[in-house]
């Protein structure tokens, strides 16, 4: 027997979750509990609203931001949604979207301001985020299922640790590119290091952390498609539908719905982004 057999990182993973498991129940209970509420909150508000009017509130808002041809899309877009009875399920993914986006917002955002004003912070977040971003997505669901069990929070924890990492990184890049000149300027009138950052900094630095924010929307969305294998509900239920039972017309359809729910959020991010940076 080799030396080497006695050193097994995956059973020393797995030990590390059972002892998690066995110790550490009450805080996962915690985690369950406010992302259970914050999801079916979302959900809530998504499904007790007609869907027409939704509709033509998801046009407006996005002629009002993107422009009159995103407005048409998004109208013609939505309704074709509705026409394909995928409403419900649409509202669910975009909930679990909205859920996960936020948790990773309020982390990834303020560690990245940290990494920004120290590069130690910055040499240990930076492998940390390397390895979260290479770690195939699939591998997010064990954990999550074991912590969490089956179902639709779970779902949300997996999409908000795969979708952490361009939030910190780019919030930490767009504060360390501000200009020098804007912050000698700033000290020149006496700003304290928190006036530095939320007058100046943060101001400057706001395209940079939109763009961030349209990247973690973005790996939400496609990791809550898969994110449907454990019982995460929306789209991602229709698309495992599909392939399991064979049907084409299913998984086109569903496939199709994440398409435009896609295309809508980027767009609106994207614009957001672009009239900041121009301001």
């Amino acid at each position: 027997m080799s030396m080497f057999d006695f050193i097994s990182i995956g059973k020393w993973f797995e030990g590390i979750i059972n002892w998690l498991r066995e110790h550490a129940a009450f805080i996962f209970d915690t985690i369950s509990m406010l992302v259970r509420g914050l999801l079916g909150g979302f959900q809530s508000i998504l499904l007790a609203v007609p869907a027409l009017v939704l509709v033509v509130a998801f046009a407006a808002l996005a002629w009002w931001i993107a422009g009159r041809g995103m407005g048409i899309f998004g109208l013609l877009g939505f309704l074709l949604i509705m026409q394909m009875n995928l409403w419900r399920q649409t509202m669910q993914t975009l909930s679990l979207v909205i859920t996960a986006v936020v948790f990773a917002l309020i982390i990834g955002i303020p560690v990245g301001i940290w990494a920004s004003k120290s590069d130690k912070v910055q040499n240990v977040v930076r492998p940390i985020l390397d390895f979260m971003q290479t770690l195939p997505a699939f591998v997010y669901l064990i954990p999550a299922v074991l912590f969490f069990r089956l179902g639709p929070v779970p779902g949300v924890i997996a999409t908000l640790i795969f979708s952490l990492p361009p939030a910190v990184r780019l919030t930490n890049l767009g504060i360390r590119q501000v200009p020098l000149e804007i912050k000698e300027a700033a000290l020149s009138f006496g700003a304290t290091p928190r006036q530095m950052l939320i007058k100046a900094e943060l101001p400057v630095a706001l395209p940079t952390i939109l763009a961030g924010v349209n990247q973690t929307i973005m790996l939400s969305l496609s990791m809550v498609v898969i994110a449907g294998m454990i019982g995460a509900g929306g789209l991602g239920n229709e698309v495992l539908k599909g392939i399991t039972q064979l049907r084409i017309d299913v998984g086109f359809e569903s496939g199709l719905a994440i398409v435009i729910l896609a295309i809508y959020l980027d767009r609106l991010t994207q614009a957001l982004g672009n009239s900041t940076q121009k301001k």
